[in-house]
């Protein structure tokens, strides 16, 4: 029996309770909202894992993405990593690796972190092939059923599953002419290729239920990827995505009527303008499922900084109603990730979330407490209430004030010391 198997049988879990004291929600809730298939819990049977709450009414949650490459194959830096999110907060851990023995790397980078770990078994499958036949085109299908199975006996709590592209999509995407940026997904990359050089219909959605059978024996998550996702701000929103998306969303009921948890994927580019609309059309077709947002960049001219571009995507698509973000780092597009990266990548996207937690869920009393300890310059509360106390400790000790009640970007015209000095302003 699985979580949804107890949700829907009414039954408490210990995992409904953990999350309900965390969200300050009741515990009968979690349990509505997972029965309904608006909120997952990522588990595994094979190890612990901290237990996060995804979904509507919930805080919106942040996931940072590591992994090798074929140019960089470093377990070290992976386990590091791995590390470094969780310590930057992290909610969630996607191991993505694309170079080295993979299953190695899962089971090291397992070890280092309580986190829910995902994965994407397609890309060990692949790449297996072009190192065993020379070219990911000839991989056996059974081979990513094979690989899901290994990964999710690893300990994987969730996977991203490329199962909405089926020949449908290929050929809208297709008919509408193309693309200005291509396709960015990896995983969609690959299926594509390999539809088109066989002529057949993707596996991963053709036996979608023998899909099921095995993440529902080994309690995996499905995160139903967005392999079409667009890889410029010129192509989103178009026939393409909302054609995969109305796949994904079929699969979905699927899915939930199977008892696997299911998050569904959303696209990776958007214009700003673009944003609610997006949200509004993956929940509405979805019925309300937990909506996984890929970023999203709002701009493509940003390389090196496109965490940031990120911040202000995230930051709009968690007010609008996105439950679940995927962090960029100031490496994307650029290099492969280090360990940096990933804490500068997980704190922006941190930011995001609260940012639109504020909006969304009305959730502003750590942002009224820190407006008192500025008002009252309590340093050290200020500090607590960060979401980077080491690094704001860091930059005012850095510059230390003469006067400790003040920083040095005033000094002695401090607005806050002129105001206490001269009118009781708390409240």
């Amino acid at each position: 029996m699985g979580l949804l198997d107890d949700a829907c049988a009414g039954r408490l879990t210990d995992e409904m309770k953990i999350v309900a004291e965390a969200e300050g929600k009741t515990p009968e809730f979690i349990l509505r909202g997972i029965a309904a298939g608006r909120i997952v819990i990522p588990r595994s049977p094979y190890r612990y894992t901290k237990p996060v709450g995804i979904g509507k009414g919930l805080a919106t949650k942040v996931n940072a993405s590591i992994g090798t490459s074929s140019d960089i194959v470093d377990v070290e830096m992976e386990v590091a990593k791995a590390r470094m999110a969780e310590a930057s907060g992290a909610d969630t851990l996607m191991e993505l690796s694309t170079g080295g023995d993979f299953m190695e790397i899962r089971r090291r980078v397992v070890e280092a972190t309580t986190l829910s770990v995902g994965s994407v078994p397609l890309y060990q499958a692949f790449i297996e092939a072009i190192r065993k036949y020379g070219a990911g085109v000839d991989m056996p299908e059974d081979d990513l059923f094979r690989a899901t199975e290994e990964q999710a006996r690893a300990g994987t709590n969730f996977m991203a599953i490329h199962t909405g592209i089926n020949s449908i999509c290929v050929e809208r995407l297709r008919r509408q002419g193309g693309r200005f940026g291509g396709v960015c997904s990896r995983g969609g990359a690959f299926m594509i290729g390999w539809m088109l050089h066989n002529g057949k219909e993707n596996p991963l959605y053709k036996d979608f239920d023998y899909l099921l059978e095995i993440l529902k024996e080994h309690e995996v998550t499905l995160s139903l990827g967005n392999g079409l996702r667009a890889g410029a701000v010129h192509d989103a929103t178009d026939r393409a995505q909302i054609q995969e998306l109305i796949i994904n969303a079929e699969l979905a009921d699927k899915a939930q009527a199977a008892g696997v948890q299911t998050i569904v994927e959303g696209p990776g580019h958007i214009p700003i303008d673009e944003i609610e609309a997006n949200v509004k059309i993956m929940k509405r077709m979805t019925n309300e499922r937990p909506f996984y947002m890929l970023g999203p960049l709002v701009t493509d001219i940003a390389p090196g900084y496109d965490h940031i571009v990120a911040a202000v995507g995230a930051s709009l698509s968690s007010a609008y109603g996105a439950d679940f973000i995927c962090y960029v780092t100031p490496a994307e597009h650029l290099a492969l990730p280090n360990v940096e990266d990933v804490r500068q990548g997980a704190i922006t996207a941190r930011i995001a979330a609260h940012i639109g937690d504020m909006i969304k869920n009305q959730d502003r009393k750590q942002d009224l407490a820190m407006g008192r300890a500025r008002r009252d310059m309590q340093w050290e509360t200020q500090f607590q209430l960060a979401v980077d106390p080491e690094t704001a400790r860091q930059v005012r000790a850095s510059r230390s004030p003469i006067d400790a009640h003040v920083c040095t970007m005033c000094g002695d015209s401090c607005a806050m010391k002129i105001i206490k000095e001269n009118i009781d302003l708390a409240r």
